[in-house]
């Protein structure tokens, strides 16, 4: 059966984001996923409630956490994918940490034995496939790299080949009308507020029509966004849950659905996130922007 190895595909390529609109990224368990946090914070973490230290609530706080999360500079992050089509279904978990003011990124992506580590640097994503794959490539090559400005702009998507990070700009634009607060709640220690946003969904291809088009046919007009807010109104976790409305979905007809998980922590640690030698790399942009095209026509 085909099923299980596409969803393997779907999860291991898609914690390249979130936008669980191609297939995206998520938190982790012991990375920070399942409760237990890869470590605490140089600063003092919530106590009683999640609103202390002077962080403005509802959808002022939803609108001002972006700007909050940015200014602490670096963190530690946790992803967790799910894909789930008929009756099968997959994961894929990462950790690594992200430098939040320029969206570098250093990833490890785990999904059953298999690993690949993946780069983000200057909007040039690196993926280190997996070992079997990496014979594949040409010799003396390890590293594949794909330039997500120039494949956005040639195929309209960036298919799996996602800032991680994606979703956290997606709380950008938003109104008051678009939040409602669920209530006090713990992640991993840390005492946070959860709101559930609703995401316009031109806004996330903002510029592009063709993008927005194909988003808007695969997903409706609305995302569904939960963010978790800690006591300084920084984000702690998001989650997003996307079930395609239409398009191909392999060779059993099922459509994959997709839950996307993507946690903050350790907020300030350190981060230098470099590009892989160049010799080391091989740019498939051209290769999977011919591919995004022909999935978009399928």
């Amino acid at each position: 059966m085909r099923t299980r190895p596409r969803l393997l595909a779907v999860a291991a390529a898609g914690t390249l984001s979130l936008a669980a609109v191609t297939g995206c990224g998520g938190t982790d368990g012991t990375d920070g996923t399942d409760g237990t946090t890869s470590g605490k914070d140089p600063g003092p973490q919530g106590s009683a409630s999640a609103s202390q230290g002077g962080a403005a609530d509802g959808p002022q706080a939803v609108r001002a956490a972006h700007h909050r999360t940015t200014a602490a500079k670096t963190a530690k992050m946790t992803l967790l994918t799910r894909a789930r089509s008929g009756g099968d279904s997959a994961e894929a978990r990462g950790a690594g940490v992200v430098d939040l003011g320029s969206g570098s990124s250093d990833l490890t992506l785990r999904t059953g034995n298999q690993q690949v580590r993946q780069r983000l640097v200057d909007g040039m994503l690196y993926q280190q496939p997996f070992a079997e794959q990496r014979q594949q490539l040409p010799q003396g090559k390890s590293w594949l790299k794909v330039d997500l400005k120039k494949l956005l702009a040639q195929s309209g998507s960036s298919a799996q080949y996602e800032d991680p990070t994606a979703s956290f700009n997606y709380t950008k634009g938003i109104s008051d009308k678009d939040v409602t607060k669920v209530g006090s709640e713990t992640v991993d220690g840390t005492a946070t507020t959860h709101y559930k946003v609703s995401v316009d969904v031109a806004e996330l291809a903002k510029g592009n029509e063709q993008q927005a088009k194909q988003l808007r046919a695969q997903l409706g007009d609305r995302l569904p966004l939960d963010i978790w807010l800690d006591g300084q109104g920084r984000v702690r976790q998001e989650k997003v849950e996307v079930a395609p409305k239409g398009g191909k979905q392999g060779s059993s007809g099922a459509r994959t659905a997709v839950s996307t998980t993507l946690k903050f922590s350790d907020f300030g640690t350190d981060v230098n996130v470099t590009a892989p030698p160049a010799e080391d790399t091989v740019d498939i942009t051209a290769k999977a922007a011919q591919q995004g095209q022909r999935t978009s026509k399928s």
